[in-house]
């Protein structure tokens, strides 16, 4: 419903134990009649996200035996743990098990 006054969309609001439809002009619609408020809502195609379950490596490979399962293969990283002046550690993840392990 719009406004008499100034053609805005009315507002419901909430009047004593009632709900009646008002403007922001100061206009209260004169008819009681039931309100019901309905919206629908829907999704783009585009909207929707995908959920996989797949694990994506960006990391290097190296040839790496896994102590876990012996495969000879996997991801690597270096990360500087201690002071400045000694060496960074080396980090690996197995290809095929996923096991994580490091090297000093």
């Amino acid at each position: 419903m719009f406004c008499q006054k100034c053609g805005a969309i009315l507002v419901p609001k909430k009047e004593g134990k009632g709900t009646q439809l008002a403007c922001s002009c100061g206009y209260v619609a004169k008819k009681k009649e039931e309100i019901k408020l309905v919206e629908n809502v829907q999704l783009a195609k585009a909207d929707f996200i995908e959920v996989v379950d797949k694990r994506v490596e960006t990391l290097p490979r190296t040839k790496e035996e896994c102590p876990k399962c012996k495969n000879p293969e996997a991801y690597y990283w270096l990360v500087q743990t201690r002071a400045g002046d000694e060496a960074e550690t080396r980090f690996f993840k197995c290809v095929k098990c996923a096991h994580t392990w490091r090297a000093y």
